[in-house]
């Protein structure tokens, strides 16, 4: 089974129902629950992903649905050594160096899933699209 790392704007395409990327994010999260994948994401990323739709979502609400995303994946700490490698570390982004150093925390993961390639042509886990990751699935 593929170990794969979420970034925060799969979650968002999920939760918010971003369309088009919405499709892949939605596809995922089934292959998750019917036990073909496990999925992984930072507690940054549940948090920055509660920030940005609480403009949209009762709290509550939101709330819950984020409670429910946790039994398809595994929540991977932030913690001091992680954030200490992010700032160390030669990639642009302070929070994709986070996201970089958090999948790499995850014993045999296999990629990370995003929709910004971009910012992670340097990781040490290999990154991928979500159209591409449901091809391998």
């Amino acid at each position: 089974m593929k170990r794969v790392f979420v970034d925060t704007n799969i979650l968002i395409d999920l939760l918010a129902d971003r369309k088009p990327f919405s499709k892949f994010a939605i596809e995922l999260f089934q292959k998750a629950e019917n036990d073909q994948v496990k999925l992984f994401a930072s507690s940054h990323s549940i948090a920055t992903t509660h920030y940005l739709l609480n403009k949209h979502l009762e709290d509550k609400e939101l709330r819950e649905i984020l409670l429910n995303l946790t039994d398809y994946v595994t929540i991977i700490a932030i913690d001091s050594n992680i954030i200490k490698n992010g700032l160390k570390s030669k990639h642009d982004d302070f929070e994709d160096s986070l996201q970089i150093f958090a999948a790499s925390s995850v014993e045999n993961i296999d990629y990370i899933v995003t929709r910004n390639l971009k910012d992670f042509k340097d990781s040490a886990v290999k990154a991928i699209s979500p159209d591409e990751l449901i091809l391998l699935l």
